[in-house]
């Protein structure tokens, strides 16, 4: 009932005027309370858009997934603990030194020998040796001069039908010039070890040779020969990725021209496969490892990876920790959640360290997770039940993903983290940043092919060179590529 309502029941009377002017302020603080409550909402939804933006402002490498190279200023990385020991070498450590070359593959042989006594100051003319002479030995780089090598294709006469016949050219010598295979696998080397352009790369071996080097679109040509002829061992790796019981997958950007590319990488520790795609998807990563996959992948929380079997994954504790720690900055119930999680995980590695330098075994480390995972669900649980609709929200996802979180302690050769993909992409990334990606479909293949013989080949302990340089030798020649994977 409104006030004019309830003045005339108690029976006031009310001239028009003053029920005009009544009807008036009814109407005025009706639209005022509308306007208020429009107001209350804009406010919830300012606020709300606040604490997002400052939590994206103080994401850092301690508290999300970006690198730290995209750090503020203001973040400093963790320092270790300054130890009680003076640098460098402690007392009573074995000596390590380097090893001197063997014998055989000594080049040139230098012998001194001693001109007088050292006692009696008696020069010698002929004396007795004593003991095997001491060896020192000087590893220098020769004078690099390009081996250039002249095919001749002579012309004789028939002295029958007077018919001029020329010798035809090898098949590794299909033009006036042409660049051995050494140089092309230099070259490559150059590319991908230390990821210099095409100029840069024009550049050194100007700086290298005593002749003129292949020019910047001649070097392209070039590391498009070596991605063709590093497509079998491409394809080996790849066939043992697939077949491998354990692998950690990830990610990274890349472009083609404009677009955007994602270049997938997967690792073992004897092994890094990648490859570029247009998209990050579940069909890319089925394309990376194969549609029937059956070993263990470690990898984060994005989408890609949810159509896997929960007890085929094993999600990266670096991240949740990381998780945990934007958490714990934020206050709050959320920071009082975040704080025990970080605690207890970092009771996890501790424990896996210990397991991995041999000090307990797998059904120890069993044992002293159970009650670690009982803190665990307990700590979801309160998450899920509370106010906070984010964290609710990870809670469900992270309860959902239970077994997930601890494949490591179930599967041999299963890591708690990502580490090994993620330092597989390292090398990708900084070669990203100075190439600006990739301008054709070719020079997508190429990157994706380099880069999986060169890690690879870093895995294996072989030299990348001396590979590379057999793998185009049997491309040019149409021979049986060499094998990148040990064969024991």
């Amino acid at each position: 009932m409104s006030l004019l309502d309830q003045l005339e029941a108690a029976g006031e009377s009310c001239t028009p005027g003053i029920r005009a002017a009544f009807l008036e302020l009814e109407r005025m603080l009706g639209a005022a309370q509308v306007r208020i409550a429009e107001l209350e909402e804009l406010l919830a939804a300012a606020q709300a858009r606040i604490v997002e933006l400052e939590r994206r402002l103080g994401m850092n490498s301690k508290n999300s997934s970006l690198p730290p190279s995209r750090d503020p200023p203001g973040v400093r990385r963790p320092l270790k603990k300054k130890g009680k020991r003076r640098r460098g070498a402690q007392p009573g450590h074995a000596a390590k030194q380097r090893n001197l070359v063997a014998p055989e593959r000594v080049d040139r042989v230098v012998d001194h020998w001693p001109e007088h006594c050292r006692g009696c100051g008696h020069v010698f003319s002929l004396a007795w040796e004593v003991g095997a002479p001491e060896r020192r030995q000087v590893i220098e780089l020769p004078p690099v001069r390009a081996e250039v090598t002249e095919h001749r294709l002579h012309r004789l006469v028939c002295p029958c039908c007077a018919r001029t016949s020329k010798a035809a050219a090898p098949v590794e010598v299909p033009a006036p010039t042409t660049f051995g295979p050494r140089l092309v696998a230099f070259s490559a080397t150059l590319t991908v070890r230390l990821r210099a352009s095409r100029r840069n790369l024009h550049q050194a071996l100007s700086d290298f040779l005593d002749v003129e080097p292949p020019g910047v679109g001649t070097l392209q040509h070039l590391l498009e020969e070596v991605s063709a002829a590093t497509l079998p061992a491409y394809q080996e790796v790849r066939t043992a990725v697939r077949a491998s019981t354990a692998v950690g997958v990830d990610e990274t950007g890349w472009k083609k021209k404009r677009l955007r590319f994602w270049l997938w990488v997967a690792a073992t520790p004897t092994l890094s496969f990648y490859r570029l795609s247009r998209r990050r998807s579940r069909s890319e990563r089925e394309k990376l490892l194969g549609c029937s996959y059956a070993g263990v992948v470690t990898s984060d929380r994005a989408g890609a990876y949810r159509s896997l079997p929960v007890g085929q994954r094993q999600l990266c504790l670096a991240h949740f920790r990381r998780d945990m720690v934007a958490w714990q900055e934020r206050g709050g119930a959320a920071g009082r959640l975040g704080t025990w999680a970080v605690s207890e995980l970092d009771r996890v590695f501790s424990l896996w360290h210990r397991f991995k330098r041999g000090e307990i075994t797998r059904a120890h480390l069993g044992r002293v997770l159970g009650p670690l995972q009982a803190r665990f669900t307990r700590l979801f649980y309160q998450a899920y039940h509370g106010t906070d609709v984010k964290l609710s929200r990870m809670a469900d996802e992270l309860l959902g993903l239970w077994d997930a979180l601890w494949a490591f302690s179930r599967h041999e050769g299963v890591e708690p983290t990502n580490n090994e993909s993620e330092r597989a992409l390292r090398a990708a990334v900084i070669w990203r940043k100075t190439s600006f990606g990739s301008r054709s479909e070719r020079g997508l293949r190429m990157v994706e092919r380099l880069l999986t013989v060169a890690e690879t080949a870093k895995k294996q302990q072989r030299g990348l060179l001396e590979f590379l340089s057999a793998a185009i030798t049997a491309h040019r020649l149409g021979q049986v590529p060499p094998a990148l994977l040990a064969t024991s």
